[in-house]
């Protein structure tokens, strides 16, 4: 499967509607993103289950934003619309390889417990640092 560009009114669909995504943040300006596409591109068409989406940082600067990009390239990895890397440089062939198989093999069971763990605790800190001292 060929890479897809992403926009702000087709990320979060593409992310939540897809077992796996890749997201390149690129720009054309840029030489290590200029660098690392043909291996993006060679990446994705050897996994076609595996959604291979890029983001052009300038045309997108509010996607880019919020998606707390400061650094291009930067590579993103979500599996079942959860955020599982994220990493800005561009990464060698192998690499990427073994993010892909990474990503496949993860126990999102798993990472979905943690998540709540997580999120758990952090609410636990704000209930006790919001409750009144006695």
């Amino acid at each position: 499967m060929a890479t897809i560009e992403l926009t702000e009114e087709t990320f979060g669909t593409t992310v939540e509607e897809n077992g796996i995504v890749l997201v390149d943040f690129w720009a054309e300006w840029c030489g290590p993103c200029r660098q690392f596409a043909p291996t993006f591109t060679a990446a994705s068409e050897k996994h076609p289950g595996v959604v291979f989406g890029k983001v052009d940082t300038e045309a997108e600067q509010r996607l880019s934003s919020a998606a707390g990009i400061t650094s291009i390239p930067t590579l993103m990895g979500f599996r079942d619309g959860i955020l599982v890397f994220s990493q800005p440089g561009a990464l060698p062939p192998a690499a990427l390889e073994q993010l892909v198989t990474a990503i496949e093999d993860l126990d999102m069971d798993d990472v979905r417990r943690r998540i709540a763990e997580s999120e758990e605790g952090r609410s636990d800190t704000a209930t006790s640092e919001a409750a009144p001292a006695e």
